[in-house]
């Protein structure tokens, strides 16, 4: 398991930067553009995250949507806390077949044990085109 950094004494993309996104969000393109308390933004390629018939992945929306809830989720976590996704579910309302996706991720609860993330996600032309809901549980940091 990869060490934790306390996000505490970190601005937001100095706690990306540090943590980094995951091999998974690498591969797909994840690029974190702005990483606060209040919200986290990225952008992802269409090209090579696509179904058969050249439409972005539903899975790549949910993949994008993870990864800033769950970044997010730790960035506010309570001290001595690691947040880990238990639900996820994503609402596809437009499908992209060229450019990129921009990710906006806004907590909409934040409480002790549980914080709730929303993710819009939209086309270069600001049309929305999955909506992903992410839930996180806190649990203790693990001990190395």
């Amino acid at each position: 398991m990869t060490q934790h950094t306390p996000a505490e004494n970190l601005d937001g993309l100095e706690f990306v930067r540090t943590r980094g996104l995951g091999a998974l969000a690498d591969r797909m393109g994840i690029t974190m553009k702005e990483f606060s308390r209040e919200r986290a933004v990225a952008t992802m390629p269409v090209e090579d995250n696509t179904q058969p018939i050249g439409l972005l992945h539903g899975g790549a929306y949910c993949v994008l949507g993870e990864t800033l809830g769950s970044m997010h989720s730790n960035l506010i976590a309570p001290k001595g806390k690691v947040g880990v996704g238990i639900d996820i579910n994503a609402t596809h309302t437009g499908s992209v077949t060229s450019g990129s996706v921009t990710a906006v991720c806004t907590p909409i609860h934040v409480g002790r044990s549980l914080s709730v993330h929303e993710i819009v996600i939209s086309d270069e032309a600001g049309r929305r085109c999955s909506t992903v809901r992410i839930t996180n549980m806190y649990k203790d940091l693990p001990s190395n």
